[in-house]
């Protein structure tokens, strides 16, 4: 869908702020709150802006292991297996990709155990064939892409 440019802006506003009122993101977008409102409101009903959320500090809540996760699936049940690491509370994000493995997987726990423990439960799957574990040091950057 080819977005006009006043459209690009308001979602780069969102993107900094979605809390902002109409009139703010209206400000720094260049266009009146009305616009800014009618403009949002039909990205809403466009799905291009799915749902608003917070970027929350997972480490300052305790959560200080945060790893990336592949996985190889066998056998053709791929949509099965990422289902079931979707449904684990510490999993954030599933992929399905290309490349040597099926699925990437963002999680993140609040002690090594409780990782370890996760790996062994996934690595015990039907169907699971390998998996790599990359425990994530630092987070340079996280967050939306400007549009």
């Amino acid at each position: 869908m080819q977005l006009a440019d006043v459209d690009k802006r308001i979602l780069n506003e969102l993107q900094e702020d979605a809390k902002a009122s109409f009139r703010d993101i209206a400000k720094k977008a260049k266009c009146s709150a009305v616009t800014a409102m009618k403009r949002i409101h039909n990205m809403e009903k466009e799905g291009i802006i799915k749902k608003y959320s917070a970027a929350i500090d997972y480490e300052k809540l305790g959560f200080d292991v945060s790893i990336i996760l592949d996985v190889r699936v066998s056998k053709g049940k791929l949509f099965a297996v990422e289902k079931k690491i979707s449904a684990h509370p510490n999993v954030m994000l599933v992929y399905d990709n290309t490349g040597q493995f099926d699925v990437t997987v963002v999680a993140r726990f609040r002690t090594r155990a409780a990782m370890d423990k996760f790996l062994k439960k996934l690595q015990s799957y039907d169907f699971v064939q390998r998996t790599e574990t990359k425990l994530i040091l630092n987070t340079i950057k996280e967050g939306g892409i400007k549009i």
